[in-house]
């Protein structure tokens, strides 16, 4: 390879690690009760509109139950219930975030999306220990990310999914064995 191709590899080697630094700085925002929280977008698959949801017996009030999307079944969760607030009825705000982690489909329940923000790594403050009840939501959440004059509260998918991966598992592996078929 000459100068130029190396030159222009290295370009192409820096410009796909600047974007990857950026989407890395990227989260969703979306409204749950009086709080705005944030998830990396990097975990959003996509937002659809609420749909029907099939119930699954004896299982976590929070999990709500199964949606049907393209073909793939995916478990959903209801954000709020999982937080302890108040369940509120579903309105045309309501929305589904589909999240891929750990290339498993999850969907969460949410009032509203709010925005896509730009948060800078200086701009992530750990979250504070206050008290025995903040535990229950700070086990999810990660960091609280300065937005102007406002803070969202940044969540981890995994740790927020984390007891509920394994359904999510055996909900995705019998969809995909399904599309096999």
């Amino acid at each position: 390879m000459d100068e130029t191709g190396r030159d222009l590899q290295v370009q192409d080697d820096q410009l796909e690690e600047a974007s990857q630094d950026v989407r890395a700085e990227m989260y969703m925002t979306f409204k749950s009760g009086s709080e705005y929280f944030g998830l990396k977008v990097r975990y959003v698959s996509e937002i659809i509109q609420f749909q029907a949801i099939t119930a699954i017996p004896e299982t976590e009030d929070f999990i709500k139950g199964l949606i049907n999307l393209r073909g793939k079944v995916i478990p959903v969760i209801d954000v709020r219930m999982r937080f302890k607030q108040q369940p509120i009825e579903y309105n045309d705000r309501t929305c589904i975030i589909v999240l891929n982690v750990r290339s498993m489909l999850v969907g969460l329940i949410v009032e509203k999306i709010a925005e896509v923000v730009d948060i800078e790594e200086k701009d992530i403050l750990p979250p504070p220990e206050i008290g025995k009840s903040d535990r229950t939501q700070n086990q999810y959440v990660y960091g609280i990310g300065k937005v102007g004059d406002t803070v969202k509260l940044l969540l981890d998918p995994v740790r927020l999914l984390n007891d509920d991966m394994t359904a999510a598992e055996q909900t995705n592996s019998m969809s995909n064995e399904e599309g096999e078929v």
